[in-house]
Parts: C-alpha cells; sequence; structure tokens
C-alpha cells in the first residue's frame, strides 16, 4: 500500500474525526450531560478514530519525510467543510471555494517539491 495513499486516509480520518467532535458537541448540548450514552458514543468513536489516525500518521512519517507529508494534513482543511455541510448542514460561501483552490495550489507545489 502507498504509503501516500495511507496519508490520505490520515487526512480522512482526522476531517471525520472534527466532524464525530462536532456531532458530540451537539449531543452535549442536547443531553446536557457528557456521560449520556449517546455523547459518550460519539465522543469515543471520535477519540478511537483519532487514535488510529496517529498511529497510522506515525507509521507514514516512517515513509515520507515530513516536510513532504504534512502539505497533506492541509486537505483536512478543504473535507471539513465540505463535510460539515453534508452531515451537519452548515453553509460555506463563494469565497470558501477561492480558498480551496488556494490550498489545493499550495498542497501541489509542496508535495512535488
Amino acid at each position: 500500500m502507498s504509503s501516500y495513499f495511507v496519508a490520505f486516509i490520515c487526512v480522512v480520518g482526522i476531517a471525520v474525526g472534527q466532524i464525530l467532535f462536532k456531532l458530540s458537541a451537539a449531543s452535549l448540548a442536547r443531553t446536557g450531560s457528557l456521560f449520556a450514552l449517546q455523547t459518550m458514543a460519539i465522543l469515543g468513536s471520535a477519540f478511537v478514530l483519532y487514535g488510529l489516525t496517529t498511529i497510522a500518521w506515525v507509521w507514514v512519517l516512517q515513509k515520507i519525510e515530513l516536510g513532504r507529508a504534512y502539505p497533506l494534513m492541509a486537505l483536512a482543511f478543504v473535507m471539513v467543510p465540505i463535510g460539515s455541510h453534508f452531515f451537519l448542514g452548515e453553509r460555506f460561501n463563494s469565497q470558501y471555494f477561492l480558498g480551496v483552490v488556494i490550498i489545493m495550489i499550495g498542497i501541489v507545489v509542496a508535495v512535488r517539491s
């Protein structure tokens, strides 16, 4: 399996984890308790995902220089708002798309250098 593919999976995991953290915050607001079953399940899932992603990221860093791998993490700045739009109903404006283009150009330049 390509180390860049695993790095990409790590970025997806981080993005999904952020959405799970937001869902756990919303559950906490609804239930009023951090120890409510729904809140704990969502929050626990986020922690597990972050833990697994961190272990995978350490493996990636054995294979790829940090200076080449880390720019891929910027993809999370693209994925999280898109995920928040589809899963949380959050909205973003047209300036967001300009920012996405700039981020993507930066990632390509950094990884190819």
